[in-house]
């Protein structure tokens, strides 16, 4: 069996656990092996409904009387001693903070070794898996060889499509309840509050307008206009929110948030590596900057060379005569 780590927001999971579950999916299959899910919380048994178009065939619900929320070590040291219940040959997390620490815990329990950002798998054996990951932000592809009795793989964000399985399954829920001691829990959610960000959170939003050093200063008012149109979020370079234009919230990138819109409008952003890193995801990317060596005009599907203060205002104009 390979599992696969899920996490979810009241039952539905996370786009970055069903991008974990199509290489998790391709694992299998190359083993001729079932397909499960780990899920912990309150909620998880409902997840069960929405992973059958994915192929999973079982879903283990992981409780405790002592997981009220998110425990790293808790979680970890649950996810290895049911890894070793069901003798499953790997564990797919998905490539968010939140999966590579809990790999990370899991990892230490079950003396096994973790290959993290995956992008690829070039080849499956019976002694472990060839396969391409991610290293130093993006701006290194490493091919690697991970042998162990239980496999521990993550998926880079936003590198895997969302893809559904050939054939639906009903997936069959069984619970697991991990021996845990007060050691495990000495680390776990207090409490969760809300942020005051208005729209829609830059990780989910389908556009993305985001500004960076070009912009000059902290007035934002046209990119901000520009996402209103088109339903979209603003975001920023790491270099507008150090000079303090934008809040750290707002910032794409290694160091920030990793995006995947249908389209990223990039004005006055040079494309350093490591923005780069948190934009790749993006479907087409359009660049506006003066300068057409720019690293940005490279990668982008389009571009605009001009002064983003007088592309975008008139950018605005002809959408709203369009509306």
């Amino acid at each position: 069996m390979i599992l696969t780590l899920v996490e979810h927001d009241s039952g539905l999971p996370d786009e970055v656990s069903l991008e974990a579950l199509t290489l998790a999916r391709e694992l299998a299959d190359a083993e001729d092996a079932s397909l499960g899910a780990v899920v912990f919380g309150d909620e998880a048994a409902g997840v069960a409904d929405e992973l059958g178009p994915y192929g999973v065939e079982e879903v283990h619900h992981v409780t405790h009387e002592a997981l009220d929320g998110y425990a790293p070590h808790a979680w970890g040291e649950g996810l290895a001693q049911l890894a070793e219940e069901v003798g499953t040959d790997a564990v797919v997390a998905p490539g968010t903070d939140r999966g590579h620490e809990v790999l990370a815990h899991a990892g230490a329990t079950l003396d096994a070794p973790a290959a993290t950002n995956c992008v690829g798998v070039d080849g499956v054996d019976d002694d472990g898996y060839d396969l391409r990951r991610n290293r130093w932000g993006g701006s290194l592809l490493e091919h690697a060889r991970l042998e162990a009795a239980t496999k521990l793989v993550s998926a880079a964000e936003h590198e895997y499509p969302i893809e559904e399985a050939e054939a639906a399954t009903d997936p069959v829920v069984t619970e697991f309840e991990p021996s845990l001691d007060d050691a495990h829990l000495r680390v776990s959610i207090d409490r969760v509050e809300s942020s005051d960000e208005e729209g829609v959170p830059l990780g989910e939003a389908r556009v993305v307008v985001g500004g960076g050093r070009g912009v000059g200063g902290d007035d934002y008012g046209d990119l901000e206009e520009l996402a209103e149109l088109l339903g979209g979020t603003v975001g920023a370079s790491r270099a507008a929110v150090n000079e303090g234009w934008r809040p750290h919230d707002d910032q794409i990138g290694q160091t920030g948030a990793k995006i995947s819109p249908d389209i990223y409008i990039a004005a006055g952003i040079s494309g350093a590596v490591q923005h780069m890193v948190g934009c790749k995801g993006a479907e087409t990317i359009l660049a506006i900057n003066t300068d057409p060596e720019a690293a940005i005009i490279q990668k982008a599907d389009w571009a605009v060379i001009g002064d983003l203060h007088e592309v975008l205002p008139e950018l605005n104009d002809a959408i709203r005569a369009k509306q």
